[in-house]
């Protein structure tokens, strides 16, 4: 598939970015709008403008946003021709309301003047002219900030539209850091406009077995024992995410697993970001891979907590300790799963950490 086609493209383009990636092209083929939390210079923008220029033939719009920021930036100028007759209406050519696709950077410095248009555009598609509603193109607006909104700003609803949430740091791994450097010739990979309608129909006909309804209930029950309260709405919505991932993996119906890009989108506050993942993937993947990427984790934070201490020897000697028993558990992870690869590959990586720490630290 074309689109596929475009995803892995953006994948060998852009390093440890492979989650945002298909959550951007979720979000296109659901019709939905992204959020991306991070740094500058994470490639925030570099991203989106590559995979919105990969659907020809549509309208693109893209702005940074500032506290100065006025509504003729986003909506047009009014035009000066209608004002002579006594009629107050913005030209929209090349600007928010006709566009299909769009990227607004530091979203949350809208201000109030902005604000109200811009929520009524988002979620309703609407665009009121000289206070007339006009139904507009848009299919998914990408949003980028620095940083959360903080409370009391009046953000809340502007950050309750974005179904889907990311956040965005800087590359991890050397490896990944030595290719981004490097670079890659950019795959020509794209699809039009047409295409992209067509696979968003595809997707409205997707079918979703009683299993997943039956997981999505578990999944609302439990968050709402931690306090974590996604409305109705935002349930109703996700649906259009679950079936635009099954047609991103070529499926007319879907399954647990599609399950688990929806820890990017049924949390309220940043607090609650791993508890909702964990109750996810308890939920949309099977107790192996659940218990790898937990390891996994866990020797990440190992790993950060020694750095953190200067690679002090009595931290290197606890930590390669605990790295030990990680191995160990995978170990027999493994032999209890001989033909899951993810077992293997993550018995190397933190084999490689205890490695590292032996040479760097411990001297051996």
């Amino acid at each position: 598939m074309k689109i596929k086609d475009i995803q892995n493209a953006l994948n060998s383009q852009y390093t440890e970015r492979e989650e945002v990636i298909e959550g951007l092209m979720v979000a296109m083929i659901a019709r939905q709008h992204a959020l991306l939390i991070g740094p500058p210079g994470t490639g925030k923008s570099a991203l989106v403008s590559d995979l919105t220029k990969r659907f020809t033939g549509a309208n693109y719009f893209q702005w940074l946003l500032t506290r100065f920021s006025t509504p003729e930036e986003l909506f047009g100028p009014v035009s000066l021709k209608e004002l002579e007759q006594g009629v107050y209406k913005r030209n929209t050519a090349g600007k928010l309301p006709e566009a299909h696709t769009s990227f607004l950077d530091e979203i949350f410095k809208a201000n109030s003047s902005i604000l109200n248009a811009l929520l009524t555009l988002i979620n309703e598609r609407m665009f009121y002219n000289d206070g007339a509603p006009g139904q507009v193109p848009l299919m998914s607006l990408i949003g980028s900030s620095n940083e959360y909104p903080e409370e009391g700003e009046g953000l809340e609803a502007l950050f309750d539209r974005f179904l889907l949430r990311y956040e965005v740091d800087y590359i991890g791994e050397d490896q990944s850091f030595v290719s981004m450097l490097k670079g890659s010739v950019p795959s020509q990979a794209d699809m039009s406009i047409d295409e992209l309608f067509e696979l968003q129909f595809f997707s409205d006909t997707v079918s979703i077995p009683d299993e997943v309804f039956e997981a999505l209930s578990k999944i609302r029950r439990e968050l709402m024992d931690e306090g974590i309260r996604p409305s109705d709405r935002r349930f109703k919505q996700i649906l259009s995410v679950i079936r635009a991932k099954a047609v991103l993996a070529g499926r007319d119906y879907a399954e647990l697993e599609d399950l688990m890009i929806l820890k990017h989108g049924l949390w309220e506050k940043p607090d609650q970001r791993d508890k909702t993942a964990k109750i996810v993937r308890n939920h949309a993947q099977d107790a192996v891979k659940t218990r790898v990427e937990e390891i996994q984790v866990e020797a990440t934070d190992i790993i950060r907590g020694l750095e953190q201490s200067n690679n002090s020897t009595d931290v290197a000697v606890e930590s390669t300790k605990k790295l030990k028993t990680l191995v160990s558990e995978l170990k027999k992870l493994q032999k209890d799963n001989p033909n899951r690869s993810e077992v293997e590959q993550a018995i190397v990586l933190v084999q490689k950490s205890l490695n590292d720490i032996a040479s760097q630290v411990l001297g051996v």
